[in-house]
């Protein structure tokens, strides 16, 4: 708990980079290219769970001064309930840091050659070690510095396309010309993708299961200084929940601005979605030494920073939930567990790790895992906390018949998905496209995509400007050999 000594702004800051991590950075603005700036709306969803973790939620946790979160099941239900809980946490975590870990791995290393496993590896290595000799107070700390890399690898995408484009009123033509503008979906089904109901309603259970249940975000604000700093950091959060957002809406805005007359992925430039911002990057910063690098730093802070807080949260629960009920230890003795539990758990999530390959899209399996275990846990939480007469036999029974429901319509999502005018993005066009490698001059000269790695042909380039017909730098390029 870092010694119950922190104030409110490293904490605030490592509240929005926790959970903003490569799904974030990677999967929202694939999100908004691909279907429009509706998933913003998720902004609105944000205001409800501030507002509830701070008022309902945190008042109580600090009241009892608990380490664990799942301690409150205890006290107010019976340890049968908290194990329960305790297990349902530590499976989201795993499962969930699994999906962060692998994903971004392998984006980039589909776009940029990055080594798949050597990404995977390093990144749960460099966690485990700051976070087995740092504790909490390093969870934090890195977490303010690779929440400002994030932004900053936002910030460098959306002033080159900006520089490219001539300002941001072409964006946002471009955006409103495509029917990417359209927020206002009123549609009551729930089959549609992003709708009102769907993204603020929806959106706020989600975050509420994370912000104001999730061990991994309430152990934050418990280790402030007093009750005013950790609502403080909630509401400074807010800001920059809403400014992470927005970076990542307008960095979606300007992918679909450069790509809307050669959309990489339908041309087959990259094999999924959440390799359109790694493919964007190198080729519209790809000339400026270092920028590419900020974006790929950014997109590992965002990894790193959740990585390191599921590892940090993973191992107070064990302790407090599993070893401390049981076995009497001193502190020393607790301290050496805690160290061995941090090696454990980084050691268990880089293994979880493979698991991702399977579970299809990077945003859209995180939220799922949420809904299926969080939300139930949500449930329980809220029930005791706001229903004074409930019992330890309607809590279970209601934890049980809601895990069950949640795993049902998840599962029955992936064996039946909507139909497929409810799911496919808005349009995608390749007219502007020019088929790659085409021979042109004589058969020693070819056009080389801008995305080629030059480490990959010996080739002797010069600039050829709209190779690609999109107002962008291509390579004409003639082989050596």
């Amino acid at each position: 708990m870092a010694g119950h000594s922190l104030t409110c702004w490293p904490v605030a800051l490592s509240l929005t980079a926790s959970f903003m991590s490569a799904v974030t950075v990677l999967g929202t603005p694939a999100e908004i290219y691909l279907f429009g700036i509706s998933f913003g709306l998720f902004a609105f969803a944000y205001v409800f769970m501030v507002v509830i973790s701070a008022e309902v939620f945190l008042p109580v946790y600090y009241r009892l001064r608990i380490t664990s979160t799942y301690e409150y099941l205890e006290l107010r239900f019976n340890k049968p309930m908290r194990l329960l809980g305790t297990v349902m946490f530590m499976i989201l975590t795993i499962l969930y840091t699994g999906i962060v870990i692998y994903s971004p791995s392998l984006a980039l290393n589909q776009v940029t050659g990055f080594q798949l496993w050597g990404s995977v590896i390093s990144t749960g290595i460099v966690c485990t070690f700051y976070c087995t000799l740092g504790g909490l107070k390093a969870v934090v700390w890195t977490d303010v510095f690779q929440f400002i890399l994030m932004i900053c690898g936002f910030i460098a995408v959306i002033a080159r396309t900006m520089v490219i484009k001539g300002g941001l009123g072409p964006i946002l033509d471009d955006a409103r010309r495509g029917g990417r503008l359209r927020a206002w979906d009123f549609n009551p089904s729930p089959l549609q993708r992003h709708t009102v109901w769907t993204v603020i309603v929806g959106g706020s259970f989600t975050w509420l299961g994370i912000y104001g249940v999730n061990q991994s975000q309430v152990q934050r604000y418990l280790a402030c200084k007093s009750q005013l700093h950790a609502k403080l950091s909630l509401y400074i959060n807010l800001v920059g929940l809403w400014i992470t957002l927005a970076s990542a809406v307008m960095s979606g805005l300007s992918l679909y601005s450069v790509y809307k007359d050669c959309d990489p992925w339908t041309s087959g430039f990259v094999s999924a979605p959440d390799q359109l911002m790694p493919y964007l990057v190198l080729e519209i910063l790809g000339d400026f030494p270092g920028v590419p690098g900020l974006f790929v730093a950014g997109t590992f802070s965002g990894t790193l920073s959740t990585v390191s807080s599921s590892i940090s949260a993973l191992a107070a629960v064990t302790i407090e939930d599993l070893i401390k009920p049981h076995f009497t230890l001193s502190e020393t003795t607790l301290s050496w567990i805690s160290i061995g539990m941090n090696l454990l758990f980084g050691a268990v999530c880089l293994a979880m790790a493979a698991l991702a390959s399977v579970m299809g899209a990077l945003l859209q399996a995180a939220l799922s895992i949420f809904g299926i275990l969080g939300g139930p846990l949500l449930g329980i939480f809220s029930l005791g906390i706001l229903l004074p007469f409930a019992n330890a036999k309607g809590a279970f029974s209601g934890l049980i018949c809601g895990f069950t429901i949640a795993l049902w319509v998840g599962i029955g999502s992936q064996k039946y998905p909507p139909s497929p005018h409810r799911t496919l993005p808005l349009y995608l066009s390749t007219e502007g496209c020019t088929k790659p490698n085409a021979s042109v001059i004589t058969p020693l000269t070819t056009i080389v995509p801008p995305s080629t790695s030059p480490r990959r042909i010996k080739t002797k380039c010069r600039k050829q400007t709209s190779v690609w017909q999109r107002g962008l730098s291509g390579q004409l390029c003639v082989l050596e050999s």
